[in-house]
């Protein structure tokens, strides 16, 4: 199982540390810079343009746009994979997507990793003008279209809320099949994720995700991002940070999206070293130190 982590400071939801607040894009450059050495599979970065108030009291109000704040990143890292966890389709128009991302693929060496997902906050689609009703059947269009663009200089379809043909998107995505993976907790996200390449499903007891993986036909090579209930604290508690760990694999975890205790930006560098150091103990996959 390879490990990742959910950036801090780009998204503060109820139970961030508190250094979170005041940092800045070098404490994240640090962290992914850190985790990158170490062999890390990905960073995140989630987005919501507005979150109400009333419902960033549940989500929190920090989010950082992902092109932005992976754009720098790219350049201060050299082979961790850069996560959306996740965009919104329907904020999007498909070929938009194509644009902005293939050319975030293209600036960091072909470490696009798509996490999309269809969205659940009705005051932000309104905000958007985009249409809340039939986000679903939207969202299935709009994953077809970019597997068909993604990658393409001159890309070509044809569905029910998209379609064009003869234009150029340049420059475009660098890796042949850009890793598409769907967030979400019900069935229905699961059955779009499998015709994607991973689910990172949440909100969802291990035994449930556990039954509704063994009741799918999941092909070779899918991936399941699973993150522990709880931030990891290898330092102060190494067997407690493994065994989470070594649940996630047991129902069905390819990878996993951890997030650390921690009292500084510092602090939270020598929690990814801590963890790292228990890789051989817990079957962890890390890529070898630069």
């Amino acid at each position: 199982m390879r490990v990742g982590i959910v950036t801090p400071v780009v998204a503060q939801p109820p139970g961030h540390a508190a250094w979170e607040r005041d940092a800045g894009i070098e404490e994240i450059a640090l962290i992914a810079g850190t985790a990158d050495r170490l062999g890390y599979h990905h960073v995140t970065c989630s987005e919501h343009v507005a979150v109400p108030a009333e419902a960033a009291e549940q989500r929190g109000g920090v989010y950082w746009d992902p092109l932005a704040t992976f754009g720098h990143l790219a350049a201060r890292t050299s082979r961790i994979r850069l996560a959306t966890q996740v965009l919104v389709l329907g904020y999007h128009h498909p070929l938009a997507i194509a644009k902005r991302y293939g050319t975030l693929d293209r600036v960091s060496g072909g470490r696009l990793v798509l996490g999309l997902g269809v969205g659940s906050l009705e005051e932000e689609f309104g905000l958007l003008g985009a249409p809340f009703a039939g986000r679903g059947a939207r969202a299935d269009d709009a994953l077809a279209a970019l597997r068909a663009s993604l990658s393409r200089r001159a890309p070509e379809y044809r569905g029910e809320h998209y379609a064009y043909s003869g234009l150029v998107v340049e420059p475009h995505a660098v890796q042949d099949r850009v890793p598409l993976w769907i967030g979400g907790r019900s069935g229905r996200s699961l059955r779009r994720a499998l015709d994607a390449d991973g689910w990172v499903p949440f909100g969802l007891p291990l035994r449930t995700l556990a039954e509704m993986l063994a009741d799918a036909d999941v092909p070779p090579g899918f991936d399941v991002v699973l993150a522990p209930s709880r931030p990891l604290d290898p330092i102060g508690a190494p067997e407690a940070s493994g065994t989470a760990l070594a649940r996630l694999r047991e129902a069905g975890a390819t990878i996993a999206g951890v997030r650390m205790e921690s009292e500084s930006a510092g602090h939270y560098c020598e929690q990814l070293a801590a963890l790292r150091g228990l890789a051989a103990d817990y079957g962890l996959a890390f890529g070898e130190e630069a």
